[in-house]
């Protein structure tokens, strides 16, 4: 990290605490404001997940941290691990209030019903009815209660206060002017005089108590279960990981261990129905891997020797034997672990700001309920009205969902799009995408396989085409260049002989005397000098070329016999994916280091509206600056090292995830998959993630800036008041937790268009005649 005061580098360490009894967002920026007052310390606090996240000089001491976490009221503890995949602490936080919910609600329907009553029609009182009130309320304002007072407690032995302070307050008030009201009220109402005055209201509160305590109960029972779906996503993944693993010994028998202790180059097992284990080389065997919940992908990837395996996906059938590459933390697997961790753990600006908000709201409100009983004891003289109004104050007020809105939906979106192989880096990818207009695609490994493939054999008249690519495979065979193992590859089917006496002709092609005859394969100017073509290779050759392919020729014992092309083919997923964004009103570009007529032959099959060739990968991230510069938000899809500065310098950068570190740490968004049909899924899950957020922020804004003036004016009852605040946040994560049946959000295109599905405006799908960039080529 540099120091933009002195140019100095300062080292940081990430530390990350796991903070517990964090009732709402004012806790969270409590705690956060106790972190950051350390020297060296940039912390950040996320509510919805417990965990703070902290950028720490060297010399910092975690446990110094979790102590001083500790004294502002919050037990903390430094994380060394990702989640296992069977805490699950709010699942357990849920079952305990559903508990305290049963017996609230079983004590507060009769309380209700005696309490209307009693009030309605005195004539119906009996000796000792105010006893039958209090035992039936006691329950419910104490044990039922009890994590409200407690949280309360604690925060103000240590000088605090959060939402719980309020509830617990609200409920106290609540039940001790009941008590008043129903014991001594009586020889209050005999005695003339001031105290009277003020003291002689009707009310009974003892409903209210109980009943806010059931209406709050219940949104903190809903909002953990919510919570604790909204986790699944990242609990079903951790839960992937093998717990325990066969390994080979030397003297070839299987000894089996904890997965913790397997080690890089150490060989094990995988049967059918078992998860591998760690990243690895197939050594032996073959088998049907589901990589479903690393990539997506639905349809299973056949493994053998030499193929690459990654932990965490399963083996459907056959049996496996695996060289181990990468163990641990460095596996694919714990890399998406930490990818969706550290999207959960980021804040946007607008979150940042809600936990300001949170951090004053508490006192803040106290003061206004002070103001509100004041207000009204002094206008009306009307105890029952200030009281009741005070109360209202007290328990609407309520800052958890402002402090939910955004990392409820964040931890729901990165745990969904984690399972479509799609993973946010954080709010970073949200910020960008609301305004992106402009999607660039590097070509090679990202619109293109990445690897040439035969794609055409022509043969002159008198020969069979069969007999012509095996001898040209043949003599390829001893060879290593990209086209000879393509036209390999190709001739699989074929049976090969075997090649002698080859050489190499480097930069040309390549010869040998296949089954007694002597086989040329490589440029045709090469091939054909001083033979004669035929003109049906010399239009292969033209037609290849045009398209963009590497045309080779062929000729056995001096004649010219055949033209092979070969190319790096289009992905499948390319045309449809390009043709989706392009809907949606993106521009596409390709800026690709390729000569331009090969360039331009894929950009014409795919649909990219501009090509711009022969650009070194510095000229990458100027195209982008010009495009910037033209008010342009430009996406960039890119996996290779090349594409790194790119990926950095847009708006917004997608990796494709078995791209280059250096790629995938550059982008914002990893794309797992191959496909490029998860580039517009993408997008969408951004956007829809993003639109969540907005609405989440909207009503718990509006909800709180609109709630407490009609609290204070005396037209809330305190009841309903505790039933809409309990209503707020359960709104906030419920509507998070939409974000979990995503799949492909259905974008409507229009200029200047707000689409009400993702809160995105519409830009216009008309392509400038001219060239947005200069050099196109």
């Amino acid at each position: 990290m540099v120091d933009s005061d002195n140019d100095s580098v300062h080292e940081v360490r990430r530390i990350e605490l796991a903070v517990s009894g964090m009732s709402c967002a004012a806790c969270a920026s409590r705690v956060e404001r106790t972190l950051n007052k350390v020297p060296g310390v940039r912390a950040s606090v996320n509510f919805a997940t417990g965990v703070a996240t902290i950028d720490a000089e060297p010399a910092v001491d975690s446990g110094e941290l979790c102590e001083l976490v500790e004294q502002a009221g919050y037990p903390a503890s430094e994380r060394t691990s990702l989640p296992d995949g069977l805490d699950d602490p709010e699942s357990d936080r849920a079952r305990s209030l559903f508990r305290r919910l049963v017996v609230a609600i079983v004590l507060f329907v009769p309380l209700a019903d005696l309490s209307i009553l009693f009030a309605t029609m005195p004539g119906t009182r009996f000796p000792g009815w105010q006893w039958l009130l209090v035992v039936l309320a006691a329950p419910v304002v104490t044990w039922a209660a009890w994590p409200f007072h407690r949280v309360a407690v604690k925060n103000l032995r240590h000088g605090g206060a959060s939402m719980e302070t309020l509830i617990s307050t609200g409920i106290t008030a609540a039940t001790l002017w009941s008590l008043y009201a129903i014991f001594w009220r009586p020889r209050a109402a005999a005695e003339p005089g001031v105290w009277h005055a003020i003291m002689g209201a009707d009310s009974i509160y003892l409903e209210v108590a109980a009943g806010v305590t059931v209406f709050i109960l219940a949104g903190r029972y809903f909002e953990a279960r919510a919570k604790s779906k909204a986790g699944g996503a990242l609990r079903a993944l951790a839960a992937l990981g093998a717990k325990d693993v066969s390994v080979v010994l030397a003297d070839g028998s299987e000894l089996r261990i904890p997965v913790s202790e397997l080690k890089e180059q150490q060989q094990f097992v995988v049967r059918p129905g078992e998860t591998i284990a760690a990243d690895g080389l197939v050594v032996s065997g073959q088998a049907a891997v589901d990589m479903s919940a690393m990539t997506g992908e639905a349809q299973p990837v056949e493994a053998g020797p030499g193929s690459a395996v990654v932990g965490g996906t399963l083996a459907l059938d056959g049996r496996l034997v695996v060289e181990a590459a990468a163990v641990g933390p460095d596996t694919q697997f714990a890399a998406m672990m930490r990818l969706v961790e550290k999207a959960q753990s980021g804040k946007a600006d607008a979150q940042r700001l809600a936990d300001r908000i949170a951090g004053v709201f508490v006192p803040v409100v106290f003061a206004i309920a002070a103001v509100t009983v004041a207000a009204w004891l002094l206008m009306a003289g009307d105890v029952d009205r200030a009281i009741s109004a005070g109360l209202a104050v007290l328990v609407i007020a309520c800052p958890c969902a402002l402090g939910l809105a955004t990392p409820t939906a964040l931890m729901v979106a990165s745990g969904r799009g984690a399972q479509l192989g799609i993973f946010l880096k954080g709010h970073q990818a949200l910020d960008a995408v609301r305004n992106v207009d402009t999607v660039i695609f590097d070509k090679t490994g990202t619109i293109t396989t990445g690897q040439l493939t035969m794609t055409a054999v022509s043969v002159a008249a008198g020969w069979e085409r069969d007999d012509v690519l095996a001898a040209a495979a043949a003599v390829e065979s001893a060879s290593e260049h990209a086209v000879a193992i393509a036209i390999v590859r190709a001739a699989q089917p074929l049976s090969l002989s075997e090649v002698t006496g080859f050489r190499s002709a480097v930069g040309r092609g390549a010869s040998g005397v296949v089954d007694g005859r002597q086989v040329e394969v490589g440029k045709p100017a090469w091939v054909a000098r001083n033979r004669e073509v035929p003109r049906e290779l010399v239009d292969a050759r033209h037609r290849g070329e045009a398209s963009g392919q590497t045309v080779v020729f062929v000729s056995i014992d001096g004649v010219v016999c055949g033209s092979i092309g070969v190319a790096d083919v289009v992905k499948d997923s390319a045309a449809a994916a390009i043709r989706e964004l392009r809907e949606r009103g993106l521009r596409t570009l390709m800026v690709t280091g390729d000569n331009p007529v090969a360039a331009q032959s894929i950009a014409d099959q795919v649909g990219i509206d501009e090509v711009i060739a022969e650009v070194l990968p510095d000229g990458k991230v100027a195209v982008i600056d010009q495009l910037q510069a033209r008010g342009r938000i430009v996406a960039m899809v890119g996996d290779g090292i090349n594409d790194g500065p790119a990926l950095a310098s847009a708006d917004l950068g997608l990796a494709i995830g078995r791209g280059t570190d250096v790629a995938i740490g550059a982008a914002d968004i990893i794309l797992v998959r191959q496909s490029l049909e998860t580039v517009p899924q993408a997008l969408a899950l951004a956007r829809a993630t993003l639109h969540t957020i907005r609405v989440n922020m909207v009503w718990a804004f509006g909800y709180n800036i609109a709630a407490i003036p009609i609290a204070a004016a005396g037209l809330l009852n305190p009841l309903i008041a505790g039933g809409v605040m309990a209503f707020s946040s359960f709104f906030v994560v419920s509507n998070s937790l939409r974000l979990r049946s995503f799949a492909r959000a259905d974008i409507a295109s229009g200029a200047g268009r707000l689409d009400p599905a993702t809160g995105m405006t519409s830009m216009p799908t008309s392509v400038d005649p001219e060239s947005e960039v200069l050099g196109r080529q």
